[in-house]
């Protein structure tokens, strides 16, 4: 199975929300690389808004995330809750 990606520019923000995914999703590679930060997780990665919020503590529109975002990949199935990155098998 194929990995999927998510990398964001590394700042304060991007932070919370790493450290979100990797709360949700323990298999979940971090890569730290010079102003980016990369996830990677076999066919499958989530982001969830609630996990996001309690970290940051406050409200969090899933549309922020759009804000750090540098590229993904993967199929995206977006809402109001969640973002879910993932390959179909």
């Amino acid at each position: 199975m194929s990995k999927v990606y998510i990398a964001l520019q590394d700042n304060d923000e991007s932070r919370y929300i790493v450290e979100a995914i990797e709360q949700d999703n323990p298999a979940a590679t971090v890569i730290h690389n010079p102003a980016m930060i990369r996830i990677e997780n076999e066919g499958r990665l989530e982001i969830n808004r609630h996990t996001v919020e309690e970290i940051m503590g406050r409200e969090w529109n899933i549309q922020e995330l759009h804000l750090s975002l540098i590229t993904l990949g993967g199929h995206v199935e977006e809402d109001d809750d969640s973002l879910v990155l993932h390959w179909n098998t």
